[in-house]
C-alpha cells in the first residue's frame, strides 16, 4: 500500500471514530512489531503504518478490516480458531494476528516471509 494511501486510510478511520465515538482497537504485543521490523528492515515502515492504522481503527468485523486492508484473509488454524492474515510490503511478508472484535483487541502472533507462510507449518503452532 503506497504511503499516501495508508495516510488516507488512517485519516478516514480517525474521522469516523470521532464522529461515532467508537473505541479504537488495542494492539497486544506492540513490541513484537518493532522486533519484526528490526529483523526484517524492508518491512519496518510498513509495520509502523499498520500499527498506526490499527490503533485508529474501530473494527467490528472482517468486513471493517477489509475496508482498510482489502487483501486481509481469515484463516482457520490447527486449534480451530481463526486468525487474520495481512500482506505486508505488498506480498513480501505476512503478519498473523488474532482479532477479538467484540473487545477491540488485536493480538500479534507471527510475522514471516511469504515463502515461510506458504509452507503452512505456522498453522500447526496456533
Amino acid at each position: 500500500m503506497p504511503e499516501t494511501e495508508t495516510w488516507t486510510s488512517f485519516s478516514r478511520l480517525t474521522n469516523l471514530a470521532s464522529e461515532y465515538k467508537l473505541y479504537p482497537v488495542r494492539i497486544i504485543k506492540e513490541g513484537f512489531l518493532v522486533a519484526a521490523g528490526q529483523e526484517h528492515p524492508p518491512a519496518a515502515r510498513h509495520l509502523e503504518a499498520w500499527r498506526r492504522c490499527v490503533k485508529a481503527a474501530t473494527w467490528r468485523s472482517l468486513m471493517d478490516v477489509r475496508q482498510t486492508y482489502p487483501d486481509t484473509d481469515m484463516v482457520k488454524v490447527h486449534s480451530k480458531r481463526q486468525v487474520l492474515v495481512f500482506n505486508v510490503r505488498r506480498n513480501d511478508y505476512r503478519l498473523i494476528v488474532a482479532a477479538h472484535f467484540n473487545r477491540q483487541i488485536v493480538y500479534t502472533l507471527r510475522f514471516m516471509t511469504h515463502a515461510e507462510y506458504s509452507k503452512d507449518r505456522w498453522k500447526d503452532t496456533l
